[in-house]
């Protein structure tokens, strides 16, 4: 089964720090790891995205997505 978890961070200076805790914590079961954010000569925006393709078991995943939970970031599962 393939798993996809997307991450909106709303405040990549409050947020990105306990968020990637929890990616390193987890680095096991991601595959793959996509994040982006705006980026223009006035203004690099605040607001960020992740999309993580993941490996390993269905508790494994559960884990990772209590802990993001925990931070407020997690958006959208699955």
């Amino acid at each position: 089964m393939i798993k996809i978890i997307g991450i909106k961070i709303t405040d990549r200076i409050k947020e990105i720090g306990l968020t990637q805790e929890v990616l390193t914590k987890h680095a096991a079961i991601i595959t793959t790891r996509l994040g982006f954010h705006e980026l223009t000569t006035e203004k690099c925006s605040r607001e960020a995205y992740i999309i993580l393709h993941l490996s390993g078991n269905n508790v494994e995943a559960e884990r990772m997505i209590k802990d993001l939970k925990t931070i407020r970031v997690l958006k959208s599962v699955r």
